[in-house]
């Protein structure tokens, strides 16, 4: 207990955070609910996976796409002004899915949904930056154990949830729910303005802006790297998402696959949650270095699984390097792009994250079927290899 006071509690005492941070906290269990709360609602009223998959196809690829722009805006002229139109519009698409008689227009309204999901987990982290950046920066590790922990808990219940209520032939009130979720949250948020960064237009005056317009920029080598380590992190989640199933289903023993996968979920939560609570005297490079070549090592362990408990203690021993990992790409974000820029920053290492997923996912599937599920673990370990030879070149930059 003591360590937890040490670690956690000073930071949720400062004046507003956990005022912002529970508010973005319960907006992500909606967000985390939304995408298969499509797949649920689409299905039930049309009776294809396949309508029923482009939706939330089209609902990810818009947030993942499109989801920086809104966040450019955020940055621009602050999170109370623009926050207020993302919930408007993106509810109201939610209400067009809920509404529609037809399977495009239900795909369209979906899209829209995810153009205009509000990206809470990057405006929270970037009001966290905002608090410590005077005078305790070296807390905002800490802080981002904080983010991923409560991003990792919305993953863990949303779908629960989510398919709880789908299962009982609830699916339209599972996405409804999800959206109040996000309004709820949202727009507690968008109320908070003591805690909110300030907009880019009040942050810098004439004579400098032309100066600084090119630290603001996020076409730079320094980021690209970190965008490209999301990406590579991203390939590591689409994985093990697919080849858990085919795994267990391969090997006669479908049932395991929910339990294996929310051991792999309670590791992470533990692993962040413990690497928050300590200061850390290594260099956030170096450490990053070292949690990714601990993810690329026992990743090896994976594609040798015998057995299911083989499989479900491997997956244990890998996924605590994850959170680590994640907490750390987010903090040499913050050092490496400009104030002004920081949430489109954080939301880009989610696209990213995003699409490595779904690349991922879909070669993995494809290796499943034409190897098995050993050769599909493979890409884990090479997931690994990447982001262990990218953060070595980050490193060799910032050194």
């Amino acid at each position: 207990m003591s360590s937890d006071a040490s670690g956690y509690r000073p930071l949720l005492r400062i004046p507003g955070a956990a005022a912002f941070f529970l508010a973005a906290a319960v907006g992500r269990v909606g967000i985390a609910m939304t995408g298969l709360g499509l797949v649920w609602l689409v299905h039930a009223r049309t009776g294809s996976y396949g309508t029923a998959g482009l939706a939330a196809a089209g609902f990810a690829l818009a947030e993942a796409l499109i989801g920086p722009c809104p966040a450019r805006l955020v940055d621009r002229f602050g999170q109370t002004r623009v926050l207020p139109f993302s919930l408007l519009a993106h509810g109201a698409a939610i209400v067009g899915v809920l509404a529609a008689t037809s399977s495009t227009v239900m795909i369209a309204a979906a899209i829209c949904a995810g153009a205009a999901v509000p990206q809470l987990g990057a405006l929270s982290a970037a009001r966290w930056v905002h608090l410590l950046r005077e005078e305790r920066t070296g807390e905002l590790p800490t802080a981002f154990s904080l983010e991923s922990f409560a991003n990792a808990t919305a993953f863990l219940l949303g779908p629960v949830l989510v398919t709880a209520l789908g299962a009982a032939d609830d699916a339209a009130l599972a996405s409804a729910i999800s959206a109040a979720l996000i309004l709820v949250g949202g727009g507690a948020l968008a109320t908070q303005r003591r805690t909110a960064p300030r907009p880019a237009r009040g942050h810098t005056t004439e004579s400098t802006e032309s100066t600084e317009s090119t630290e603001r920029t996020l076409l730079r080598a320094d980021f690209l790297i970190l965008a490209m380590l999301n990406l590579a992190i991203g390939l590591y989640f689409g994985t093990m998402g697919v080849s858990v199933s085919a795994f267990a289903i391969g090997h006669g023993v479908p049932e395991a696959a929910a339990p294996i996968t929310a051991a792999a979920s309670l590791s992470g939560l533990l692993s962040g949650w413990l690497y928050g609570l300590r200061r850390h005297r290594a260099p956030a490079h170096l450490q990053l270095v070292i949690a990714t070549g601990y993810l690329a090592g026992t990743g090896l362990l994976l594609p040798l699984a015998p057995s299911a408990i083989w499989l479900g203690a491997a997956v244990v021993v890998t996924e605590a390097a994850v959170p680590p990992t994640l907490v750390l790409l987010n903090v040499l974000t913050e050092k490496c792009v400009h104030p002004t820029v920081l949430t489109e920053a954080f939301t880009w290492n989610n696209s990213a994250s995003a699409a490595g997923s779904a690349l991922a996912a879909s070669l993995a599937g494809r290796t499943a079927d034409s190897l098995g599920a050993s050769a599909a673990f493979a890409l884990a370990p090479a997931a690994g290899l990447v982001l262990l030879i990218l953060s070595a070149i980050a490193r060799r930059r910032c050194a």
